[in-house]
């Protein structure tokens, strides 16, 4: 059987026992573990399903974002590491945007101590975060208030933002896939991210590896124009170099 064919076939499986172990689909399509394994890691790669410890599942996509208070207890310790590497790339007399999110609140943490920046956020959080950081210039977009998660949305936000421009943009995601890009399943909170990517010079992901391979409904930005990725050491060797064949820098922490 050739490996295409094998793999088109290990989806199929896969998706009518909705789980599977590397043991299980050596044992079915009569191969080697580590054939299996190659083959889950380009799957994996083209967002059909997703690897666990030891196997494989469905991956259901980012069809729906969690609330923000679910977000803030999944992944802590990774989005920590995420926030203070992106942090350290922030140099004084920098003016930078930190897109709403709980891993980008990671970052404004490690900017309170920090002289003579300007963050622009649509994120009451992370406003507030940086709230007594006298060495820190707090720009808020307004816009709607989403009560759920303290972000701000909508025209108002998105005016704002076209007359902006600055060095960097920090860009939080629930999808991010290595040919897609970044996307999203709710297509009112598009055009804000959109127009932070286009006030910055350079555009920062920052995701923990959960977000990796997979795609939401509404792009945002194609691949291409993502300068760097920052993302846990818990992501694959494979799904880093997709990146990095991409032309994006990535950085792993």
């Amino acid at each position: 059987m050739l490996a295409v064919e094998r793999k088109m076939r290990i989806v199929e499986f896969v998706k009518q026992k909705r789980v599977a172990t590397v043991a299980d689909l050596a044992k079915e399509f009569e191969v080697h573990e580590a054939t299996i394994r190659r083959d889950l890691a380009e799957i994996e790669l083209e967002g059909l399903l997703r690897r666990t410890h030891g196997g494989v599942v469905v991956d259901q996509g980012a069809n729906v974002e969690a609330s923000f208070s679910e977000r803030a207890h999944e992944q802590v310790d990774q989005k920590e590491r995420i926030g203070k590497a992106a942090a350290a790339l922030i140099e004084d007399g920098d003016h930078v945007i930190l897109d709403s999110g709980t891993t980008t609140m990671n970052i404004a943490r490690h900017l309170v101590s920090r002289s003579n920046l300007t963050v622009v956020t649509n994120d009451i959080n992370i406003a507030a975060e940086l709230r007594d950081a006298p060495g820190v210039n707090v720009i808020v977009t307004g816009g709607l208030l989403y009560r759920s998660s303290f972000m701000l949305n909508g025209m108002f936000t998105d005016q704002v933002l076209g007359t902006l421009h600055v060095q960097k943009a920090f860009i939080g995601t629930p999808a991010i896939h290595s040919k897609y890009g970044l996307t999203h399943p709710e297509a009112q909170l598009v055009p804000t991210k959109q127009g932070m990517i286009k006030a910055a010079q350079e555009i920062i992901v920052v995701a923990d590896d959960t977000k990796i391979g997979k795609m939401s409904l509404h792009t945002v930005a194609p691949v291409e124009s993502l300068h760097q990725f920052i993302t846990g050491r818990e992501a694959s060797d494979a799904q880093i170099k997709a990146f990095r064949d991409a032309g994006v820098q990535v950085l792993t922490v």
